[in-house]
C-alpha cells in the first residue's frame, strides 16, 4: 500500500490543477451536481443551500453545521474549491461520523481537513479525541489566496493523508493510530459566528488496491 500510494500520489499531484477543473473519466466522481443538494445531509440548524452552481453556507445560529455526503467512503482522493466571504473557520471531514447533538449542535467525530483564513489551512485535526495532529502554518499562510477561490487536494489511503493547497504541499501525515477507515465526507461551519463560505467543483476518485 505505501509502495502504491507514493506513485499515485505522485502521478495524480503532478497532473496539477487542470484536472480539478474538469476531471474527466479516470474514475473521477462528482459529488456535486451543480444544481442541488442531492446526495448530501444537512447537519444541524445552519443554512446550507445552492446558487449560481455553488454550495454556499452561512451560520444561522452560530452552531456547527455540517454538510455530509449520503455515502461512506474508505481511500481515495479529493479535489475541492472553496472561497471564505467570513473569518470564520471551516474544514473538510474524512471517514468521519455524526454521534448525536451537543451544546454546540451536531457532534462529529473524524479526520478533519482545516480550512482557515488567517493560518493552518490544509493542516490536520482529529475531531472528538486527539486534536491537532499536522500543521504547517507557513505553508499554509503562502498557499491561501484571501477572497478568491482556493483549490484543496486531499489523499487518504490507510493510514496516510497528504493535503495541497492551491498547488503546495501542507503536510504529510501518517497517523500511528486511526480510529475509523471508513465515513462520510463532511464539510463543517465552525460555531461562533459570522462565517459564510462557498463550495464548488466536488471532485472525488476511488483508490483502488
Amino acid at each position: 500500500m505505501r509502495v502504491f500510494l507514493r506513485l499515485w500520489l505522485g502521478l495524480v499531484f503532478c497532473a496539477g490543477s487542470a484536472l480539478a477543473q474538469a476531471p474527466a473519466g479516470g474514475g473521477w466522481v462528482p459529488l456535486f451536481n451543480g444544481k442541488d443538494l442531492s446526495g448530501w445531509k444537512n447537519n444541524g440548524n445552519e443554512k446550507w443551500w445552492v446558487e449560481n452552481g455553488e454550495i454556499l453556507a452561512e451560520s444561522a445560529e452560530n452552531k456547527y453545521g455540517y454538510l455530509t455526503t449520503e455515502k461512506t467512503y474508505r481511500d481515495f482522493l479529493l479535489r475541492v474549491k472553496f472561497k471564505c466571504d467570513g473569518k470564520g473557520n471551516y474544514g473538510v471531514f474524512l471517514r468521519s461520523r455524526i454521534i448525536g447533538e451537543g451544546e454546540y449542535g451536531p457532534d462529529n467525530e473524524g479526520t478533519q481537513v482545516e480550512i482557515d483564513p488567517d493560518r493552518d489551512t490544509g493542516g490536520i485535526y482529529e475531531s472528538g479525541w486527539r486534536a491537532w495532529f499536522a500543521q504547517n502554518a507557513s505553508e499554509s499562510i503562502r498557499a491561501f489566496k484571501q477572497g478568491e477561490w482556493n483549490e484543496l487536494e486531499i489523499a487518504i489511503a490507510g493510514r496516510h493523508v497528504v493535503t495541497r493547497l492551491n498547488g503546495i504541499q501542507i503536510v504529510d501525515f501518517r497517523d500511528p493510530a486511526p480510529r475509523f477507515f471508513d465515513g462520510v465526507i463532511g464539510l463543517q461551519l465552525h460555531s461562533g459566528g459570522g462565517a459564510k463560505i462557498h463550495w464548488k467543483d466536488i471532485y472525488l476518485q476511488d483508490i483502488e488496491k
